[in-house]
């Protein structure tokens, strides 16, 4: 019996219709749900992010047909599950991929105004690729955010 569940789990990747993505969701925590909801609803839905309210949280997901799999990662914000209260991970971060470097900008301007705090205005950084083009933020609870768009078809740090 193991001997035929080792197999499968082995077989398991080559038995997959369509590729995977490496992480499936991220989570973070919040204390107060209705003030991240203001904070993530200022630019998740700009990205394409649909909200789902229940009651254990915020579930933000890119729209799928139906019938075809869940477009990856999810992006959750919920209490924590130990009843604790929220804190950030030092070193933590969840970067989220904006079309151009406009909407970089005006993203990053939105989720400052919906109450965020900012940790490092749109910009080119030295120590990334030329057309990495970046804003960085916090949520009203910590957590560290990125905004970013690398399309070489725009104007790069290097003119």
């Amino acid at each position: 019996m193991a001997y035929n569940i080792a197999i499968t789990l082995l077989e398991w990747p080559n038995l997959r219709k369509e590729p995977r993505s490496m992480i499936s969701y991220v989570t973070v925590g919040a204390d107060d749900i209705v003030q991240a909801k203001r904070f993530y609803s200022a630019f998740l839905p700009a990205l394409g992010y649909e909200l789902e309210e229940g009651p254990e949280g915020l579930s933000y997901a890119l729209p799928v047909e139906p019938g075809q799999s869940p477009v990856l990662p999810e992006f959750y914000v919920k209490p924590p599950f130990d009843g604790g209260p929220a804190s950030t991970g030092n070193g933590s971060m969840v970067a989220f991929e904006a079309r151009n470097q406009r909407q970089v900008r005006d993203l990053h301007a939105a989720a400052l105004a919906a109450g965020g705090s900012d940790e490092g205005p749109p910009g080119f950084r030295a120590s990334y690729g030329p057309h990495f083009y970046v804003g960085y933020l916090r949520d009203p609870q910590g957590n560290k955010i990125a905004l970013f768009s690398s399309d070489p078809s725009e104007p790069g740090r290097d003119g």
